[in-house]
């Protein structure tokens, strides 16, 4: 991520007004119609494509519920991994890793001599010191063109071709064994963290690519505005809980404009046990220790997912919930499936710095795990369907009959292929799921159950 996220949200350049909000939450507790267009089918999708300001049904007015049956979507957006890396061992559950007769990964990549690099089982949980990449120009190595081969020779190195089991990772593998899967949900750009959290508020990054070397955040306001200014237009009830620091001050202005709208993570568990969710909600982790970004445990960031996953289970609104978890790009990790072409958002160019190779808004990101967690979720069921972050703006805006707020979003599927809200929830009675490996999963801040890397793999050597 480069700097932290309390460092970019109230330090030099950012508003007063965002230091003050964040200061004062510190303290306080279906069916639509379709609407032609000229923008190119350029993704699998099972949803009606829109230009920017276009709403799924025009003889409806905006704010219009479509979808009653659904009355709160919960997002959580982990940090960093591929689903290669965590989900490419799931047997029969996606379009993984391809497996040998031992049940090992027979990928490989070639490193700087063309010496071909295995895929490796991590050594433990830790990760290893050497940290992957997804800058700007080494995605666009780790691409190639699509022929997915420049891992290895991209500043990642050899471990970008490091991956994880469901041994490792037991609470992730029953969620995506037991609710449906997307194994195409991609990042929907080139981009670090900061652009393509961007993408999932307002359906673009505005033009930026890097979460360091940012222009001034201040300046950062999208045409058409975030979800949260969409659905506070029309009344609907809208929440960041936060741990460390609220996505949504990723576009500051519109952080200062919703200062009653972001809370602490504890005010999320209150509100998930008392029955009294929003309508949506963001759910940030400790973006220093349970993010799962490099060089964290991943089973801390598993145990605080697992955490609010039973929260949400339990919590009385369960019945008309549906909660998405998902990754907000590859973190630099190995992935077989190229990026498809994508519609670009808007007019805005990547903002490239001195050395920045060029490229374009008209590709997603790499792939990322992705599960839809639901009780009206298909059993038995994984999602081909080629999604990305602005599908959970498409799903809000199909249920509210709101315009989109991007080309991109409005090309974007809904997700309701994961659902079936004609039939009785097949999971109204949550399942009993898998416990993480973490041994703490009520602790905010859980230790970690590997406390140094294991030794540094040289599958090259």
């Amino acid at each position: 991520m480069g700097i932290s996220r309390r460092s970019f949200l109230i330090g030099g350049g950012a508003a007063a007004a965002a230091a003050l909000a964040l200061d004062a939450c510190s303290s306080s507790k279906s069916s639509t119609s379709a609407t032609a267009t000229t923008i190119p089918r350029s993704t699998t999708t099972t949803t009606a494509i829109r230009r920017a300001g276009q709403r799924p049904d025009p003889s409806k007015p905006e704010g219009t519920d479509l979808i009653p049956r659904i009355e709160h979507v919960l997002v959580l957006m982990m940090e960093n991994h591929s689903y290669d890396n965590y989900f490419g061992t799931l047997t029969g559950r996606g379009d993984g890793l391809t497996l040998d007769a031992q049940g090992k990964p027979t990928e490989t990549n070639p490193d700087a001599h063309g010496k071909a690099v295995p895929m490796f089982h991590m050594a433990n949980t830790c990760q290893l010191p050497a940290h992957p990449s997804q800058q700007w120009n080494d995605m666009i190595t780790q691409w190639n063109g699509g022929r997915m081969d420049g891992f290895v020779r991209s500043f990642s190195g050899p471990v970008a071709m490091g991956y994880w089991t469901g041994q490792d990772l037991p609470f992730y593998h029953g969620l995506a064994e037991t609710f449906p899967n997307c194994d195409r949900w991609f990042a929907s750009c080139f981009g670090q963290t900061y652009p393509n959290r961007r993408y999932l508020l307002a359906g673009t990054s505005m033009g930026t690519i890097h979460t360091i070397a940012e222009p001034d955040p201040t300046t950062l306001v999208p045409p058409n505005g975030t979800i949260f200014d969409a659905l506070t237009k029309h009344g609907i009830s809208c929440m960041d809980y936060y741990t460390n620091a609220p996505s949504l001050g990723l576009y500051l202005p519109s952080l200062a404009k919703h200062v009653k709208q972001i809370a602490k993570m504890d005010q999320f568990f209150t509100d998930a046990a008392a029955g009294k969710l929003p309508a949506f909600a963001l759910l940030e982790p400790d973006f220093d220790q349970q993010s799962e970004e490099n060089p964290q445990d991943i089973t801390v960031g598993e145990s605080f997912t697992a955490r609010v996953v039973n929260a949400v289970m339990q919590s009385p609104n369960w019945a008309k919930t549906v909660f998405i978890l998902t990754y907000d790009e590859h973190g630099g990790y190995y992935d077989h499936v190229p990026p498809p072409a994508a519609v670009a958002p808007d007019a805005v160019p990547p903002r490239l710095k001195p050395g920045d190779k060029p490229f374009t808004f008209a590709r997603y990101g790499f792939r990322v795990p992705s599960v839809v967690v639901s009780p009206f979720a298909k059993k038995d069921y994984v999602s081909h369907i080629v999604h990305d972050h602005t599908s959970v703006l498409s799903l809000l805006e199909h249920k509210y009959n709101l315009p989109a707020f991007t080309n991109r979003d409005g090309a974007a599927d809904n997700l309701l292929d994961s659902l079936d809200l004609e039939a009785s929830p097949a999971f109204l009675t949550p399942p009993t799921l898998p416990a993480p490996r973490n041994p703490h999963p009520s602790d905010p801040i859980a230790a970690p159950i590997c406390t140094a890397p294991g030794p540094v793999p040289n599958p090259a050597g």
